[in-house]
């Protein structure tokens, strides 16, 4: 299956780096290529590093690209690892860093890669298959309490309890290994009338396991610091959540690094000499049009967050 996805908020996100066409970027979450692209021909002699770890995302990307020649350097790895990487290839700073948090139409849609509830495939969702955790793991050897955790924690799925009950008595009887037999299990555990309303049944428990498979929610605020480390004075960071989970956290870690000083209240003179690190562009997040969205309804819930280095 050839790597396939359709790139969300394409142009806002890659002009809302403000591009310097000699600088050095980031694109976190290279995918397709399709952002780095649209980012790469607005570049004279400026370079722009392109991280995934996924191989598949990196080879189709390659491929993509390679008409950039030296000003493109893709990288295998995670995000959260973005001063490594700098320090790795021998670059200080960077003018930009983009970040998309979705998950590819390619890994959603290829049944071997178990992240979808709509086609039958072994239980994986691990976005880079070296990690030893996987979704059969997680779903098999997880405690009862553990998977109500993270399923009502991550997926915000009202019927957690039961969805983990019914899970664990089923694996009583042999190993879950496939995407069709855990959502068998997920409709089991749903009321009718709830499952004759909103999205497939499935959906959130399929989101919250994904995101334990792949830590995605605990590495974004500490990569969003990482990132501001990196960044040149005027560099920015352009970071397009999918869920209200991220976008709360990339929301608030904006904020957070954005506070001038950090003193108690009662404090009559500032001692903390804290000074603020980033100036928010995005006061409210910026999302798909109607037009976008009729042409990809997978960018519906996606919000585009920018901010800038002080």
């Amino acid at each position: 299956m050839d790597f396939k996805h359709v790139t969300v908020l394409l142009k806002e996100t890659v002009e809302g780096l403000n591009i310097n066409p000699n600088g050095v970027y980031v694109d976190g979450t290279l995918g397709g290529g399709g952002h780095s692209e649209y980012l790469l021909e607005r570049l004279d002699n400026g370079i722009l590093v392109g991280i995934d770890q996924d191989k598949d995302a990196l080879e189709a990307a390659g491929k993509r690209l390679k008409r950039f020649g030296k000003k493109f350097m893709p990288y295998h790895s995670n995000f959260s690892n973005i001063k490594n990487v700098i320090k790795d290839i021998g670059l200080f700073k960077i003018d930009g860093m983009m970040i998309d948090l979705g998950v590819s139409s390619y890994q959603l849609d290829e049944a071997e890669r178990g992240f979808s509830y709509m086609n039958d495939g072994l239980l994986d969702m691990r976005m880079n298959r070296s990690n030893p955790l996987s979704a059969e793991d997680i779903v098999n050897d997880y405690s009862e309490e553990k998977l109500a955790e993270i399923i009502f924690k991550y997926g915000e799925e009202k019927f957690s309890r039961r969805i983990a009950r019914n899970i664990c008595e089923a694996r009583e009887e042999k190993r879950i290994r496939t995407t069709a037999e855990l959502v068998d299990i997920i409709k089991e555990s749903i009321p009718a009338r709830n499952r004759r309303e909103g999205p497939h049944p499935a959906k959130r428990t399929f989101q919250a396991i994904r995101i334990e498979v792949n830590n995605e929610l605990g590495i974004i605020e500490q990569t969003i610091q990482d990132a501001t480390s990196v960044l040149n004075k005027g560099g920015r960071l352009s970071i397009i959540t999918f869920h209200s989970l991220e976008d709360r956290i990339v929301k608030n870690a904006y904020k957070e690094l954005a506070k001038g000083c950090i003193c108690p209240p009662e404090m009559p003179i500032c001692t903390c000499n804290n000074e603020p690190k980033l100036k928010i562009i995005t006061r409210k997040p910026i999302i798909p049009s109607a037009e976008e969205i009729e042409f990809n309804p997978r960018a519906r819930s996606a919000k585009l967050r920018i901010a800038e280095k002080l």
